[in-house]
């Protein structure tokens, strides 16, 4: 299958659009669909969130839903977007991107404060979920791919930036660090912060697809496109068990190893989607098995 279409696809995705463009920002149509993605997908969460506290508040008598507050819900967005980086961004000497630039931030706030005024939104429904999963691979492959890696193989340190654990670890962390902290605190519930369990260190939390995914896939692109030494010996020692000739195995163009990694990662969305809604048959273990 070829490729073309699809890095042709991200290519003019990425490109940085008016009005943004009028101000020097370096905003893309990619960028504004992730972020209006993720702000619709917090409120709606929210909205379930509160009617599940509502129903069962009769029965097990839970602390009072609080009002909720514009504030409350940009903090918990802001902190699922950069509280990975804020993370991981110290242990790697290097300052996170919403210190020296407010744009990415503000994009946030915005369209937070956009999405609050709209009045119904369409609910969570396999006809919404299932294309959106499409969109989602390709607004994460970006992510892992063209904005986690650079930092790290570039890194000032030859230690750091030769190192493939240190890759992975950031990939990690990135991706799900946001999301640990505010389920830890309960920032998406309707009651009063409180300290809880996230749902990672749950029974069979740690296979939630975007847990695992991160690493696979920043790994599959690290491999395909040899950015560090690691990735280019391994991707010849398979190349070689898998009956390839030659001992040199030429790296593919990062574009083309991006649109590959967003097929994959939309694949692995959809197969979660249709897990949540039933459309593939879970029994015993599998059904305890998180998707989300």
């Amino acid at each position: 299958m070829s490729l073309q279409p699809f890095t042709s696809l991200y290519r003019y995705a990425v490109e940085p659009i008016a009005p943004f463009t009028w101000f020097g920002t370096k905003v893309s149509s990619l960028d504004l669909v992730a972020v209006f993605r993720l702000c619709i997908a917090l409120r709606q969460m929210r909205e379930n969130l509160y009617a599940k506290h509502q129903r069962s508040a009769a029965e097990d008598r839970p602390a009072l839903a609080e009002e909720r507050s514009f504030v409350r819900d940009a903090c918990a967005m802001l902190t699922i977007v950069f509280g990975g980086e804020a993370i991981i961004g110290p242990l790697l000497g290097i300052l996170p991107s919403f210190m020296f630039s407010g744009v990415s931030p503000g994009l946030y706030i915005a369209a937070q404060a956009i999405v609050e005024y709209i009045p119904v939104l369409p609910s969570v429904s396999l006809s919404t979920e299932l294309p959106l999963s499409i969109v989602d691979g390709f607004t994460r492959a970006m992510l892992l791919c063209s904005l986690i890696p650079p930092p790290v193989i570039a890194h000032t340190s030859p230690v750091i930036a030769s190192s493939p654990w240190a890759l992975l670890l950031s990939s990690l962390v990135i991706t799900n660090g946001g999301f640990f902290l505010t389920n830890m605190f309960s920032f998406m519930e309707p009651t009063p912060l409180t300290l809880t369990t996230p749902d990672e260190l749950k029974p069979y939390g740690w296979t939630t697809t975007d847990i695992w995914s991160a690493p696979f896939i920043t790994g599959l692109y690290a491999l395909l496109t040899h950015a560090q030494p690691f990735w280019a010996e391994l991707h010849s020692v398979i190349s070689a068990a898998l009956g390839g000739a030659g001992s040199k195995v030429d790296p593919m163009d990062a574009e083309s190893a991006r649109a590959l990694c967003a097929l994959i990662l939309a694949a692995l969305f959809s197969t979660r989607t249709a897990k949540n809604f039933g459309l593939i048959w879970k029994k015993s273990v599998a059904e305890k098995i998180k998707t989300q």
